[in-house]
């Protein structure tokens, strides 16, 4: 390896996976940025890239370990640094099949500027991958703006207690572990000051956020707080389970200013032999009772969820089930996902695995039945005014935004939008787009 002594260092990041994995980059950014490095995009000639890999699949691992060796083909003299997930799971194969230089698991993210400067003064290749023990601190990663974002990824928490049988992410990102409430606090309030009208509130389990310190309703508590901090407009929730949907809650959410009328309800399957398979940890009928509940208090929520298919001995008569159930819920839209086998799980030793025609078959059905389902949902807002947050320009004067339901809206503007919240009248709809002026 032969980077030149010269300063500042590049440094260019490439992540993978999901939302905590976004923050993580952002918090990596700051703090390399803080230590004198310059940070270009992904896709520039740099002295150092930062793999930030995901694990949530075999084919994001195997994206992971592609960019990995990308990374050196775009200069064969970088420093490459591979982090996250798919390191944690799988360090040995990482540290064989690819040319990495610095290996760390899903820990030490907040030391990656001493140990990147350690590696430039020690030819040595650096390993550091712990397993996760029976209790686990919260490793504090700030984050004070967002690179060419209006929304801002706050993580207040990591780990997952579920072990559902087809997630290998309980192994790779260990037990709860929940954030302070005062460092969330500070940390939404430099953002607001930084001019951020939304924040989202991520982790990789945030509907068990608080249980790691025996408080209850942590997470209601957590909200109505940063509710009261001024600047901030809206406050929306990442991916939460249904259970987390209880009258107490939605009362109290409902009853507040800025939070958002989205919830992303984790479903995964319709039908009910499926989730017991699956290790959900509720039932059809529970979370068409939480539903009801949202829309009680919420009657315009935009309700978006996950649904896998072809889980290991899903019977024509399953997914059927689950179509049904689709149907019925009326979702904003759906994310669906063929099953996919990882090694380590329960449900990669069941015998009763789907033939991947079928489930090719049956994503097809499914994504066709959450667009008709996602575009009766929009039509109900053509006609009517809503409240929009600018996200980015896609092209001169035309303009693309959020609702606070988590619907997409197109509009043209002869005047600069971005990030302001205006109302716009909906006049039609293209693709999933909504169109207003």
């Amino acid at each position: 390896m032969n980077i030149e002594t010269k300063k500042p260092y590049t440094v260019s990041f490439i992540t993978l996976g999901c939302k905590v994995n976004q923050f993580e980059t952002e918090a990596m950014t700051e703090i390399l940025e803080k230590e004198g490095f310059k940070v270009l995009p992904p896709n520039e000639v740099s002295d150092i890239y930062i793999i930030n890999t995901c694990a949530v699949t075999k084919e994001s691992e195997r994206k992971s370990r592609q960019f990995i060796n990308r990374a050196k083909r775009i200069n064969p003299d970088s420093l490459v640094v591979a982090v996250g997930c798919s390191v944690q799971l799988n360090s040995e194969k990482i540290s064989k099949e690819t040319q990495a230089d610095i290996i760390i698991g899903t820990k030490h993210k907040s030391n990656i500027g001493s140990i990147i400067k350690d590696r430039l003064n020690n030819t040595q290749h650096f390993y550091q991958v712990e397993d996760f023990q029976g209790r686990e601190n919260f490793e504090e990663l700030k984050i004070s703006t967002v690179h060419d974002k209006t929304r801002a990824n706050i993580k207040i928490q990591d780990g997952c207690s579920q072990f559902c049988s087809y997630c290998i992410i309980p192994y790779v990102r260990g037990p709860i572990r929940s954030r302070n409430q005062e460092d969330i606090l500070e940390e939404v309030g430099r953002i607001a000051k930084n001019g951020y009208k939304e924040i989202v509130l991520n982790g990789i389990h945030i509907s068990s956020y608080g249980k790691d310190f025996q408080k209850q309703n942590a997470l209601i508590e957590l909200i109505e707080e940063i509710d009261k901090i001024e600047g901030i407009e809206r406050i929306r929730l990442g991916s939460l389970e249904p259970n987390l949907i209880t009258e107490d809650f939605m009362k109290r959410y409902g009853s507040l200013n800025k939070t958002c009328d989205h919830f992303h309800l984790s479903l995964q399957s319709g039908s009910d032999s499926v989730l017991k398979r699956m290790n959900r940890k509720y039932t059809t009928g529970q979370y068409r009772n939480n539903v009801e509940l949202i829309r009680k208090y919420m009657p315009d929520a935009g309700i978006t969820t996950d649904i896998i298919v072809g889980f290991p001995g899903e019977t024509d008569e399953e997914f059927k089930e689950t179509k049904n159930f689709v149907k019925d819920i009326g979702f904003s839209r759906i994310h669906v996902f063929k099953y996919s086998i990882r090694e380590g799980t329960k449900a990669a030793e069941m015998t009763n695995q789907v033939e991947d025609s079928v489930k090719s078959e049956r994503s097809k059905e499914l994504i066709e039945l959450g667009e008709k389902t996602s575009r009766e949902f929009m039509e109900k807002y053509v006609g009517k005014k809503v409240s929009v947050l600018i996200e980015t320009e896609k092209d001169d004067n035309i303009y693309e935004g959020y609702t606070r339901n988590y619907l997409k809206v197109m509009l043209k503007s002869d005047i600069n939008v971005k990030n302001e919240i205006i109302n716009v009248l909906i006049k039609n709809i293209r693709n999933d787009y909504l169109l207003g002026e």
